[in-house]
């Protein structure tokens, strides 16, 4: 092994690990990645960047864009309302849910695609009286396998035409990836609908409009006058019993009390950390006469005002006391509390909302934390938030929707059809169509067909100026263009060719059918722990690599990478959707193999037959 490969081969163990680690967003650790190869002089200085200039960036960036256009023109509504079944079964709904969510996902960003469906998830969940989560992981599921049917799906698939274009045999088309991705796809969501979504483990029935997310940790305050006021910690307790709430911690003068004595004697001005689920908050609070704490900490002078504002009121005429009642009515009715998903690469993971100064910037609060598999009961303003956690928002509509865009939320609440400006749904379908005609016929280079497919939308006003930049997923570009150099040393130093070998002689003993099948499981197993992208951009080189030597089609062997690699079903961190899902489903860690395992193993009983047979070694 020279001295260049034990670098690379360091560079990239180093690299995964801290994908595991997930300390650190995987765009940064990319960019780390690509100077450290700098750095130790297996990529060119001058030639570190110009994995930003590859045409799959680019056609992600335009994809991403022209997906938004058909998601803010109502396009994609109205093709929920005409093809989801309004009066069906179970296994009937969750079919046409799921392949809907294929279908979107093979022409649009699948995260894009599971947050416009989520909030039909739920509400078909409460009408067949199921628990959210038997719904939304065959939706996240579903979503994830309709990304392997085009070159456009999903981004391995376009790191994979570019390795293509290395070895000389040119880009794939649009739909060469179909046959196989189809078929997959196909026996995948008839598994789903009809075997897996039972395997799903029930962590609550669901009969209301809500949905399971994990209890909330919630500060509640407790003011002159209330209940609990001199009494015990043990007797609050046995009093919040009634609510299905417990006390997990407390304050008092700054100091928190992790596990305080249940004989200690409350008083006036204690901050108790209660566990309550979002149902049962408001009569915990008025049970004991308790105050969210977010409600009680405010600036005393606001407080004084709102005081002092009845006695104004009294001086005023009765028209004026009339118009003021109605006004206040207007604000109250203005106010909502709302349940947010922090989804994956948002500006808040990591950071608290004393961080970014949520009450002095935005006017809301924080009201609660939901955050299925790990209790903190630190103070809740300052609690880092993660990707997946739940949030329990209060302010008026447009401040938290407004907080909700800019953070990388997705709001979980029912959703009504918009109905946008007419023929803004049909101008950005006919847009997507002929984009995707021009790059499936050759007409343009797909990069190229895609941006002017997104400039037509910014021209035509469907997509406003300001959301270009936006509603791109900027951590995946990044990713992307990060990656492929650093993919890139792994073949010029000759650490792919030494890796095949070596799997070649211990594993494969030369035989290619074999080697496809591990090159396969190894992409699948590694998808699961560290990003799609990231995962195909490693594979790829040790594919090429592993099909030379044995002489054999790269196709084949480029293609199992490809289907791997859109085959995170195993954890909840694999894939943005899989992250998705893990609050509102309430779900733990060790629950998507239940059902991810079996589909696994399915991928690889239909895919390796499929990819002999469309892609002869």
């Amino acid at each position: 092994m020279t001295g260049s490969q034990t670098a690379i081969i360091g560079i990239l163990l180093a690299t995964m690990g801290m994908f595991l680690w997930g300390r650190w967003r995987h765009d940064l650790v990319a960019v780390g990645a690509l100077l450290a190869c700098v750095f130790a002089g297996l990529v060119p200085g001058r030639e570190a960047f110009t994995g930003f200039g590859h045409p799959a960036v680019i056609t992600v960036a335009c994809v991403l864009i022209l997906g938004y256009g058909l998601q803010i023109s109502g396009a994609v509504d109205v093709l929920a309302k005409r093809i989801l079944p309004s009066a069906a079964g179970p296994t009937l709904s969750i079919l046409a849910l799921i392949s809907l969510a294929a279908l979107l996902s093979g022409f649009m960003n699948n995260v894009g695609a599971l947050a416009l469906l989520m909030p039909i998830a739920l509400q078909m969940a409460v009408k067949q009286s199921l628990p959210a989560g038997k719904v939304l992981m065959p939706l996240a599921f579903g979503s994830i396998l309709g990304g392997m049917t085009t070159l456009i799906g999903t981004p391995p698939n376009l790191i994979v035409s570019g390795y293509r274009e290395t070895a000389g045999a040119g880009t794939f088309a649009m739909f060469d990836f179909a046959p196989v991705g189809i078929v997959v796809a196909t026996f995948g969501i008839l598994f789903i609908a009809l075997i897996g979504w039972r395997l799903v483990p029930a962590r609550k029935q669901a009969d209301s409009g809500s949905f399971e997310s994990g209890a909330y940790l919630s500060e509640v305050r407790i003011v002159a006058g209330s209940k609990a006021a001199g009494k015990t910690l043990r007797e609050v307790d046995r009093m919040l019993e009634e609510a299905d709430a417990q006390i997990v911690g407390m304050v008092r003068r700054d100091v928190h009390l992790q596990a305080p004595s249940p004989a200690r004697i409350l008083r006036e001005d204690d901050i108790l950390v209660i566990e309550v689920e979002p149902e049962s908050l408001s009569v915990a609070l008025s049970s004991l006469g308790l105050k969210l704490e977010e409600e009680v900490h405010h600036d005393p002078e606001a407080q004084e005002e709102i005081e002092e504002a009845p006695v104004v009121a009294e001086k005023e005429t009765a028209d004026t006391e009339t118009s003021d009642e109605d006004k206040e009515q207007t604000q109250r009715a203005d106010i909502v509390i709302q349940e947010l998903v922090v989804m994956m690469g948002s500006a808040l993971v990591n950071r608290s909302a004393t961080d970014i100064e949520l009450r002095t910037r935005y006017g809301i609060n924080l009201l609660a934390i939901s955050r299925q598999g790990h209790r903190s009961i630190k103070r809740l303003r300052s609690t880092p938030v993660q990707a997946g956690d739940v949030l329990l928002m209060q302010g008026s509509t447009e401040m938290v929707s407004a907080f909700a865009t800019e953070h990388g939320c997705l709001p979980l609440a029912t959703r009504d059809i918009r109905v946008p400006k007419k023929g803004h749904a049909l101008l950005a379908t006919l847009v997507m169509v002929i984009a995707v005609a021009a790059a499936a016929f050759g007409m343009l280079p797909v990069a190229v067909a895609f941006a002017a497919g997104a400039l037509v939308l910014v021209v035509a006003k469907i997509i406003p100026l300001r959301s270009i930049y936006t509603e791109v997923d900027w951590p995946v570009v990044v990713l992307l263009g990060a990656m492929l150099p650093v993919a890139g040393a792994m073949s010029s130093t000759g650490a792919a060719d030494m890796i095949a070998r070596q799997l070649m002689e211990n594993v494969a003993q030369g035989h290619a059918i074999t080697a496809l099948v591990v090159i396969l499981v190894a992409t699948m197993l590694l998808t699961d722990f560290m990003n799609n992208a990231a995962t195909a951009a490693v594979m790829c080189p040790i594919a090429l690599s592993t099909a030379n030597q044995l002489g054999v089609s790269v196709d084949a062997f480029l293609m199992a990478v490809a289907v791997g690699a859109s085959c995170a079903f195993l954890t909840p961190i694999g894939h943005q959707n899989n992250t998705l899902i893990l609050g509102p489903g309430g779900f733990r860690f060790g629950d998507y193999w239940r059902m991810g395992l079996p589909m696994d193993i399915l991928v690889v009983l239909v895919g390796v037959p499929m990819l002999l047979w469309v892609w002869p070694l």
